[in-house]
């Protein structure tokens, strides 16, 4: 079970005066039950390649295939694609509609066809999934804080049952707390469902703690691929496009300059610390 690009070009008003390459031989496999990463600056081609994997958009060349098919055979069911690859955009609360939270997250089942005792068990068990309390079902979802409406907005998606989950952007907007929060519910699914995730962030924190595999983004082709540590050992390359690593990196390379020997491909305050308490110790023992 994987999504596989092969040499995927996209254009922009192609044959025009503002042809604009958004992708550009881009070749990648996403493994499934992966939990992965895709960083870059604005333009980098991050959306576009998102809405590339459930057919919102169609490559000007290249193939794609979902589980062994090609997505752009004539008699391919674009409209199932898009219940396993479920696409959460930015802002996703600005899509909440129904006069309930229950509803709105009824409304993905209800499209898919099943009836209406079916599509209810799905939002209770989606619902319940992100956390949200009972007593909020039958609120207004424009009475929820940002927090709580993009849990029900990805409630919505998980409701469908997708093999594949990606979230552009998923904490655009939220404070610190509701940050976290969100995050590690995205983990914790992951962990819980088994679902392949694809993150969309701009913040170098967050997926240095969060995902197994970082896909960066730069003019429309892949610059790096590979774990956190892989990617961001190439720290100075990144700051090269715009981007950096995340900030612990850098305070290990300083200390590392400083004589102490400690680990400079820490990406996160965890691994920070047991290096640095390990090279005191090591220190210490001499």
């Amino acid at each position: 079970m994987s999504i596989i690009l092969d040499k995927v070009d996209y254009v922009y008003s192609a044959d025009s005066a503002y042809e604009i390459r958004a992708l550009n031989k881009i070749s990648l496999t996403i493994e499934d039950g992966a939990f992965i990463g895709i960083i870059g600056h604005t333009g980098s081609g991050k959306s576009t390649l998102i809405q590339h994997l459930n057919g919102l958009l169609k490559a000007t060349s290249g193939g794609i295939y979902f589980n062994g098919r090609d997505i752009y055979e004539p008699d391919y069911d674009l409209s199932r694609l898009r219940m396993q690859v479920g696409l959460v955009f930015q802002y996703p609360e600005h899509q909440l509609f129904a006069t309930t939270v229950f509803d709105d997250v009824c409304f993905g089942p209800m499209n898919q066809g099943l009836d209406k005792n079916e599509a209810g068990l799905r939002a209770f068990e989606a619902l319940k999934n992100v956390g949200m309390a009972e007593e909020v079902y039958y609120q207004s979802p424009f009475h929820l804080s940002g927090g709580q409406k993009r849990r029900v907005a990805i409630a919505g998606v998980l409701a469908m049952k997708p093999e594949v989950l990606i979230l552009d952007e998923p904490t655009a907007g939220l404070d610190p707390k509701g940050r976290d929060e969100i995050l590690d519910l995205i983990a914790d699914m992951h962990q819980k469902l088994g679902i392949t995730v694809i993150l969309v962030s701009h913040s170098m924190e967050d997926v240095a703690k969060y995902v197994q595999r970082i896909i960066v983004m730069n003019d429309g082709s892949v610059l790096y691929d590979g774990t956190p540590k892989e990617v961001f050992s190439h720290y100075r390359e990144l700051e090269a496009v715009s981007l950096a690593a995340p900030q612990v990196t850098y305070l290990m390379h300083e200390l590392r300059a400083a004589g102490i020997v400690a680990d400079d491909g820490a990406t996160t305050v965890e691994e920070a610390k047991e290096s640095i308490l390990k090279a005191f110790g090591r220190k210490g023992s001499v």
